[in-house]
This record gives C-alpha cells, structure tokens and sequence, in this order.
C-alpha cells in the first residue's frame, strides 16, 4: 500500500497555484476528480476544472492564497484555511476571500476532490 503525505501535496498544490502554474496543477488530478466551491460551483473531472481554473486566473491574474497552517483529515486529506487576494480583471476591484479548503487525494498521490468552503462551514 503506498503511502502519500496529504499535507505535502496539499502544500504543493498551493504552490503551484500562487505560481498560477496550471500545467503542473492539472497534472495533479485524477481524471474523474471532483471540485466543489461555494464561491465557484460544482465541476466533475479534469478538464472541467482545468477550464474553471483557466477561467478564474484570467478574472484575478493577480490571485494569491495566504494559508498559516494544514491540518490532516482522515487519512487521504488536508484542510486548510487561507485568504485569497487579488484584483478582478474587468472591473480592477481589489478582492479578498476567506474560507477553508479540504483536498482528498488517491492512494497514488492525485487529487480526487476539492472542497472549498466559506469560513463558517465546519
């Protein structure tokens, strides 16, 4: 049985992401991995989220996400709280964002679903 370190991958992942490096992040899913946002929607599989996650760089080019401290869940997962930072594109709205994100990975290390919600989710 392979074992993966949740808080690792998950740290990785917002790397990545603060990188706006998307390649790299869509060869972090599983094909059939789940993304669920209360700010964002429902999207089911890689490209879909690829194609989210291209739609939401391009809204905030300048998108950072602050986080002090990963939590392991479960086995296979990591949550963290953060704050998103950055400017809406269109409208040069200066935009900050705090919730709590939960990424649940395959026994090989992909992510299988992402969960982000508000700050009051539990």
């Amino acid at each position: 049985m392979n074992s993966i370190d949740p808080i690792a991958l998950a740290k990785h992942y917002v790397i990545l992401s603060n990188a706006h490096d998307l390649a790299p992040i869509k060869l972090l899913f599983d094909a059939d991995a789940t993304y669920h946002s209360e700010f964002f929607g429902e999207y089911h599989g890689v490209e879909a989220i690829h194609v989210m996650m291209l739609e939401f760089f391009t809204r905030f080019p300048d998108a950072h996400w602050q986080v002090a401290e990963y939590r392991k869940v479960d086995h296979d997962g990591a949550e963290f709280t953060f704050a998103m930072t950055g400017t809406h594109a269109s409208t040069g709205e200066h935009v900050e964002r705090h919730g709590l994100e939960r990424i649940f990975f395959t026994s090989q290390g992909r992510i299988r679903h992402i969960a982000v919600c508000k700050p009051e989710c539990s």
